[in-house]
């Protein structure tokens, strides 16, 4: 297809804009697409496929505003106005799984405890919303996530089977995690959030004065209660960054900017909660950053190990350039660059002026970085403009060690 023509009486489409001629990653998802394609042909007819190479097609690629490729749009009933982005989609069962959410129902509706198990242990992660009435406006999430299942439902017996109260006019939420922590559609962006055990014995005191501070803030602050003997709740644990010592802690997370506070007092009363949620409110509250503790040996191996204590001294500086890769113990393309990093790290170690370090950033929380993936590369100049530059994508050996010679320059 060397042209685009888009027919509203026969079908919605799904459009790659490749740069064939170039890409590698346009040829892999190009055999992909086709699988998707021909998965759908049978099952779901008026969704069509199509695949454009814009290697000499400047007047789409400034119609659709292409700057990246692969790209994948979608065009509903023959309109060119305001394709629709199919972003991150890269594998034909994730394709018919985005294609199936934008044209019929993105979530299931869940009647059952045997379906939300099901649903549960058909991947490794899965999403479900419980309600007290149905929130179709969840939805809008599940699109945009095609790997994942995600279901709803508001079925009492189902929300009691894994710990969520669902009774109307409670102050509290109860929290429960199967296997994920993402959070739907709110109406309250600013969550509270206490991490107890409900068996101990000051948890009805406790509660009592959570109870006590949520009827004062209700509207403004969500409270959320999570037992900590639940072993369901282990990822949000994580995400907090919640240890068994740490317990009882309350944190104030935001939705939107996804900050995180800590109460500085360790005692939860009534006066501790309502001081912590109006600081918080009143623009006052300080955000809380994790951090491991520095290692005493992080800086004598080849890769230097940053922590979140001494990250901005050791990247800020007049003398130095850093470059820093960003990572995930548990992701798989991390482990793998991590190899390639300790080598970059042996040729650069006896270089006065150039410094090869890492940092975890799952133990660690920078507000000086804005972090969207892993693994994540950036080069620190030396000098008070700190220019700071960064790389990504499909990276060797070779590429990295050329970002350390250059500047850190977009790859």
């Amino acid at each position: 297809m060397s042209y685009l023509s888009l027919n509203a009486e026969q079908f919605l489409c799904l459009i790659s804009f490749l740069y064939v001629t170039l890409s590698q990653s346009s040829q892999n998802l190009s055999e992909e697409f086709a699988d998707a394609a021909r998965q759908l042909k049978k099952e779901a007819p008026r969704i069509q496929f199509g695949k454009i190479d814009v290697t000499h097609q400047h007047d789409l690629r400034k119609e659709f505003n292409i700057q990246a490729f692969p790209t994948v749009k979608f065009f509903v009933n023959g309109s060119r106005e305001d394709p629709i982005d199919c972003k991150g989609v890269r594998k034909a069962s994730t394709f018919v799984t985005w294609v199936k959410r934008r044209t019929g129902p993105s979530t299931v509706l869940i009647n059952s405890t045997d379906q939300a198990e099901a649903i549960i242990k058909a991947d490794d992660l899965a999403v479900i919303g419980f309600f007290r009435v149905i929130i179709w406006k969840a939805q809008k999430a599940a699109r945009d996530v095609p790997e994942m299942p995600f279901g709803m439902t508001a079925s009492e017996d189902i929300c009691a089977n894994y710990g969520v109260v669902t009774a109307s006019g409670a102050d509290v939420e109860s929290f429960v995690s199967q296997t994920s922590v993402k959070i739907f559609d709110v109406p309250v962006e600013n969550h509270i959030l206490l991490f107890t055990p409900t068996n101990s014995e000051t948890f009805s005191e406790i509660y009592e004065n959570y109870q006590s501070a949520a009827a004062e803030f209700r509207g403004k602050i969500l409270f959320v209660l999570v037992d900590t003997n639940e072993a369901r709740n282990g990822r949000i644990f994580e995400y907090f960054r919640i240890r068994d010592i740490d317990v009882p802690a309350v944190r104030i997370l935001n939705l939107t900017s996804e900050a995180k506070y800590k109460m500085p007092a360790d005692e939860v009363t009534m006066e501790n909660l309502k001081e912590f949620c109006q600081s918080y409110l009143n623009g006052k509250a300080k955000q809380h950053l994790s951090s491991e503790e520095i290692p005493q040996d992080w800086d004598k191996t080849p890769v230097k190990v940053l922590v979140g204590k001494n990250f901005n001294s050791i990247i800020f500086n007049k003398t130095m350039n850093v470059f820093v890769m960003f990572y995930a113990p548990w992701s798989h393309e991390c482990r793998k660059l991590l190899l390639i990093w300790d080598e970059l790290g042996e040729q650069y170690k006896s270089h006065k002026d150039v410094m090869i370090a890492k940092i975890d950033v799952t133990a660690n929380d920078l507000l000086s970085v804005g972090l969207d993936r892993y693994p994540f590369f950036t080069l620190f100049p030396a000098g008070p403009q700190h220019q700071v530059r960064s790389c990504w994508g499909r990276l060797d050996y070779t590429k990295l060690e050329n970002a350390a010679e250059s500047g850190g320059e977009n790859n």
